[in-house]
């Protein structure tokens, strides 16, 4: 769906289906919801159908394809239109045995499994950690793919003490996508965490963003060990050279260079 993604932490993006449901102040200016409602398409809210987005599955054929003739491993985000961890949703465009949004999910983690994507890294972020478990295939539980990442977005103190323990329980490789900030985190657990992303606000009616947030986040990380990926402030100020920190704990590629502390 979106190849060479303009998202700064990934090289693709892929969305299964498309629509959501807001959750917590972070959702509050979303702009999948907006871009939905410009399209539109009415699938935002806890009652509407999801649309599925058709070309997710040769998309990642391509990338896939693409990498493996490259010889490299590229980082596949699912996704920026959707939560890949919401509970099933009725498909607005159904097709063949795809009636929800459970079948689009439960074919990717098997193709995940099958082999299919070896070359490709996948970022699951969610808002919904406590789903995670739940809906991973069962041997996930304990011998979760290693080309699979499972994150989740905490925005402010509250959302952090709440998501970010759930998270913890997830067996593999976890992440934090802690954007947009809104309010200050203090008491950060990093445990079990490999990957730290933060960033504030963009588009119409962004809420602002305190380096100070910056300072304290990307510290807890230096002494947790824990690699630390510095977004934006708000797309529109340029950001610091001393907050230009982008480490990934995986192979960059391309133009992705990590730039360490």
């Amino acid at each position: 769906m979106a190849k060479n993604s303009k998202i700064e932490w990934t090289d693709h993006t892929v969305n299964l289906w498309w629509g959501c449901t807001k959750v917590h102040a972070g959702c509050d200016n979303c702009y999948a919801e907006t871009l939905s409602h410009r399209w539109g398409n009415d699938i935002w809210g806890e009652g509407k159908e999801r649309k599925r987005i058709k070309s997710a599955f040769n998309d990642l054929y391509k990338y896939q394809k693409e990498a493996e003739q490259k010889g490299i491993e590229v980082r596949v985000f699912v996704g920026s239109m959707m939560d890949i961890f919401e509970k099933s949703k009725p498909i607005s465009n159904k097709h063949l045995l795809a009636e929800t949004t459970e079948d689009l999910r439960s074919e990717l983690f098997s193709r995940i499994s099958d082999g299919k994507y070896n070359n490709l890294t996948f970022l699951f972020l969610t808002k919904r950690p406590s789903n995670i478990n739940k809906q991973i295939p069962l041997d996930w539980q304990n011998y979760p793919p290693k080309n699979v990442w499972f994150g989740c977005s905490p925005v402010d103190q509250k959302t952090f003490e709440n998501l970010v323990p759930m998270l913890q329980q997830v067996s593999g490789n976890l992440f934090l996508s802690v954007e947009p900030q809104l309010g200050e985190i203090k008491n950060i657990d990093l445990s079990g965490i490999g990957w730290v992303i933060q960033g504030g606000e963009s588009g119409h009616g962004k809420r602002p963003f305190d380096l100070l947030w910056a300072d304290s986040l990307k510290l807890e990380c230096r002494n947790q060990n824990v690699p630390y990926f510095f977004k934006q402030i708000d797309k529109v100020q340029e950001i610091p050279e001393s907050y230009l920190v982008r480490e990934l704990p995986f192979k960059s590629v391309g133009e992705k260079i990590i730039k360490t502390v």
